[in-house]
């Protein structure tokens, strides 16, 4: 049995393969079906939903698995999101989100202008790809977590509850 990721993301793929030691891990781009900059939990999760179903339709009898990062806000605050989606070789959707930090206000107001958080944080932190190493969870905790450690949290409770159900 395989593992197909929604996405091409090293952050992504390596916290999939760090819970699935045993099984052979493949990313593959497929689309989201959200917006770029999912605003909301309800977005984020459809999106990861979105991810895991075409990685487990385009390959029968194997597992996929969507990872997606979004922002939701709660009064006038934004905070950073992150769902996962597991789907089966029978169709069964597992689901599970991970961390959540406040975001500054420098950050929302870029998002608000239409621009991706990856985009936003490169600019906010003068580096390149933060989304592709320690991305916005690394850098507002000041690498006390990084992003594929935050996703490696969401995978292990997507692989607990397909466990648990096989």
């Amino acid at each position: 049995m395989k593992i197909y990721v929604g996405s091409q993301n090293p952050t992504k793929i390596e916290s999939v393969k760090s819970v699935f030691p045993e099984m052979e891990v493949i990313g593959m781009e497929v689309e989201s079906k959200v917006a770029a900059q999912p605003f909301s939990d309800e977005e984020t999760l459809e999106g990861a939903i979105n991810r895991a179903r075409e990685c487990a339709s385009q390959n029968k009898a194997h597992i996929g698995i969507g990872l997606e990062g979004g922002v939701m806000e709660i009064e006038d605050d934004l905070y950073l999101c992150n769902w996962g989606a597991l789907v089966d070789s029978k169709e069964n959707v597992y689901t599970a989100s991970g961390a959540r930090i406040l975001l500054p206000d420098e950050i929302k107001a870029g998002l608000e202008k239409g621009k991706e958080l990856g985009e936003v944080m490169d600019e906010y932190t003068d580096k390149h790809d933060v989304r592709k190493n320690e991305g916005a969870i690394g850098i507002f905790t000041n690498g006390v977590i990084h992003r594929e450690e935050m996703f490696t949290h969401v995978v292990k409770l997507l692989k607990g509850q397909w466990s648990y159900h096989q």
